[in-house]
């Protein structure tokens, strides 16, 4: 009776989450929020020039910097836009839905400094031509200096300006007496007496207006102002976005220091939705093979697993609703991937199942021992992939941190549903007395392979393998990493109709962008990269439109990496890869209590991730931050076959004394063996899925996750047992 009653606390407290996960996740268009890798839009890393500032007014500059920004994006009316500090003088600022980079980076980037300065007429006569050249002026008045105004006259303006921006009280769009857009300024009572004394006092001269540093107008002052409101125009008038924007800076004040954009990525909405299929279209087909090969090969425990897959795929997303979490492209992909890495823990415990009813235990005693022999697997082997997924998550940014975020969450899901969950709805069963054959099918029967045998043989082919894949990494130099390590700029557009990388590549010399490398897409030719060591956006953009005519195009993404952000990404790239390999190196030694079995199992991760930087080197693929986080999670997640082995050369030990340890390690291997295959073989159906079907954001990702875990079957085998064997003081 108590167990019945304890029975039904699990099932309440399932079905509790089922439907709490539902209730957080509704609507689910208002709970989560898409990244603006979905959605489109544009992610700015601007660093705060502090290098004339004092050093004890650094920090001050940068909290100044970050109000300024956040009171001129909020006036720019952008829906939920994400501003925030990173580091000690870098302001991360995202603006959803924003495609208008150049405005944008001008109504952000811009210092705003509004001076008002008196001009000498001495220049007054010169002409363009008598002008000094580059604006060297010679025997200047003392305290002047040189400028042009709005025509491209000279003029002589004071270095020192007689009124700021500090003095301005409001600043908003208007129409000058010819109907064109301006600006129309209101001082304060400061600056109100200060423009009253200056009008006053220089009647009939000129009073220069710059906006960092550039002259807008200079008019004659014909009268004493003392109105407090002036006008700021420009002959020919602003636009009414210039005009707006211009308020806007004006009225949020002049920033402390210069902004220097060290990274810009731009993405269009029409790629935004083409991810958003992709995404869909991978999952779906991705989830089908998963459940459609589950409920085929382990056919009632197969139905079992999928229901605890789909409740994953719940706690998932009322987790993510619940802390308002931001979806990204990478994310969709975690999820995706946890669906199939889920899967490890069911295949686990029904081979486990199968082999206790295979030694002729009852029924119930073989599921429970099933569950029970493969818990130490499943919870080491996800706690190596958590270790992974942590350090992706501390080193990443944006999307990669929304990839370890789902990926993790996963992965603890997956735990809960694949040990609790699975083992209740097997209870319940259990209740029906009647319930006492579990059938399966079996591809891969027991083996008698010799694996240690062969070990120097595979020694030297993965050598030769990772040798020739390093030759040409290394020979290819600094093409071999895209522009988040190498800096640079990225340019994808979509044309109408194909256009000839021929034609192209001409129209491109014809700029000066005779170095620019381009890419068309195989899938498909109306889409075209172009890659530049340069911010050309603007420049390519124009030549486009001249001839191109007749065959319109939309920018689809604009990704711009400056080299301090390149060498910082990569430094955290190496740093997040070294601190998860030597902390799942820490993890394994202290779970089997031998370093050799952790040092073998680490090599075999080098192992794997040499292997796959060796493919993208051969496919001329580049490695970028999305290949990383595919390294990484290949070293969380090959180990695991690994764990199995290593777990069941332990129990191994425990009960046959009398074997050596070659026998052993090969009887270990050999008894492992399908559910190796099994396990990555399930996840790799999700990998072909983002391959095929997650679109040409994800495909080098999916390409890499895939070389990654047919190694990781390959090294798990003949690798990582082999050298186990190898260090060990035991052997004969």
């Amino acid at each position: 009776m108590a167990a019945r009653k304890k029975l039904f606390y699990k099932v309440l407290l399932i079905l509790g989450l089922a439907g709490l996960s539902v209730w957080l996740a509704y609507p689910l268009d208002k709970k989560i929020n898409l990244g603006l890798d979905l959605k489109g839009g544009m992610h700015l890393v601007l660093r705060v020039d502090v290098s004339h500032i004092p050093e004890k007014a650094k920090n001050d500059a940068v909290e100044r910097a970050l109000e300024i920004i956040n009171n001129r994006v909020n006036q720019f009316g952008v829906a939920e836009p994400l501003i925030q500090r990173q580091g000690l003088y870098q302001i991360v600022v995202q603006l959803p839905g924003v495609t208008d980079r150049q405005r944008a980076k001008d109504l952000i980037g811009k210092t705003a400094l509004l001076e008002f300065k008196l001009v000498n007429s001495a220049l007054e006569k010169l002409s363009d031509t008598q002008a000094p050249p580059g604006g060297q002026a010679e025997n200047l008045p003392e305290g002047y200096e040189y400028a042009k105004d709005e025509d491209g006259k000279p003029l002589l303006i004071s270095k020192t300006a007689s009124l700021t921006g500090e003095t301005i009280k409001d600043a908003q769009p208007g129409v000058d007496q010819y109907g064109l857009p301006s600006v129309k300024l209101a001082f304060n009572e400061k600056g109100r007496k200060i423009f009253a004394e200056i009008t006053a006092s220089h009647i009939n001269e000129r009073l220069a207006i710059a906006l960092d540093g550039v002259v807008k107008l200079a008019p004659v002052i014909n009268q004493k102002i003392d109105s407090g409101e002036a006008e700021i125009t420009r002959r020919g008038g602003f636009s009414p976005e210039e005009a707006n924007d211009i308020s806007i800076v004006l009225r949020s004040g002049a920033l402390p220091a210069p902004m220097v954009i060290e990274e810009e990525r731009t993405i269009g909405p029409l790629l935004g939705a083409d991810s958003i299929a992709s995404g869909i279209k991978a999952c779906v087909f991705g989830s089908a093979m998963v459940f459609g090969f589950m409920c085929i090969y382990y056919l009632l425990s197969g139905v079992i697993a999928s229901i605890a897959l789909f409740f994953n795929f719940l706690l998932i997303i009322g987790f993510m609703a619940y802390f308002n979490a931001t979806l990204t492209l990478p994310g969709i992909a975690g999820i995706i991937l946890t669906l199939g890495m889920a899967v490890d823990a069911n295949v686990l415990i029904n081979e486990r199942i199968r082999e206790e009813l295979k030694l002729g235990r009852p029924f119930s005693m073989a599921i429970g021992n099933g569950y029970s022999k493969a818990f130490s697997a499943i919870f080491d082997s996800n706690i190596t992939t958590l270790i992974a997924a942590f350090f992706l998550f501390q080193f990443g940014s944006g999307p990669i941190r929304g990839f370890a975020l789902t990926l993790s969450i996963g992965l603890i899901a997956s735990m809960f549903t694949a040990i609790f969950v699975t083992r209740t709805i097997f209870e319940l069963l259990l209740l029906n007395r009647n319930f006492k054959n579990l059938p399966m099918l079996q591809l891969i029967g027991a083996t008698k392979l010799d694996f240690i045998g062969k070990r120097r043989f595979f020694y030297g082919l993965s050598i030769l393998l990772i040798g020739a894949g390093l030759l040409i990494f290394f020979k290819n130099g600094k093409n071999s990493y895209g522009i988040d390590f190498s800096g640079g700029q990225i340019q994808e557009y979509r044309f109408q109709r194909p256009v000839p990388v021929e034609q192209l590549r001409a129209v491109l010399k014809e700029a000066g962008l005779s170095e620019a490398a381009i890419q068309q897409f195989k899938d498909d030719p109306r889409i075209v990269m172009i890659r530049s060591t340069s911010d050309t956006t603007e420049l390519v953009s124009q030549k486009l439109k001249d001839n191109f005519k007749d065959n319109q195009y939309d920018i689809l993404r604009i990704e711009n990496v400056g080299p301090v952000v390149g060498k910082e990404l990569s430094k955290k790239a190496v740093l997040a890869l070294i601190l998860s390999l030597g902390a799942i190196l820490v993890y394994v030694a202290f779970r089997f209590k031998h370093f050799n079995f952790a040092a073998a199992g680490v090599i075999a991760l080098f192992h794997d991730i040499l292997v796959t930087v060796g493919f993208l080197a051969f496919t001329g693929k580049q490695i970028d931050l999305l290949i990383v986080t595919a390294i990484l999670t290949i070293a969380g997640y090959s180990i695991n076959d690994t764990i199995v082995i290593y777990d069941r050369v332990r129990e191994n030990m425990r009960t046959m004394r009398k074997m050596s340890l070659p026998e052993i390690i090969n009887l270990s291997v050999n008894q492992t063996l399908s559910r190796t295959i099994l396990t990555s073989g399930v996840t790799l159906f999700v990998v072909i899925a983002l391959f095929f079907w997650g679109g040409e954001v994800l495909r080098n990702f999916a390409f890499s996750l895939l070389v990654g875990f047919i190694s990781g079957i390959y090294s798990t085998v003949y690798i990582a047992s082999p050298l186990v064997l190898a260090w060990s003081k035991k052997h004969k």
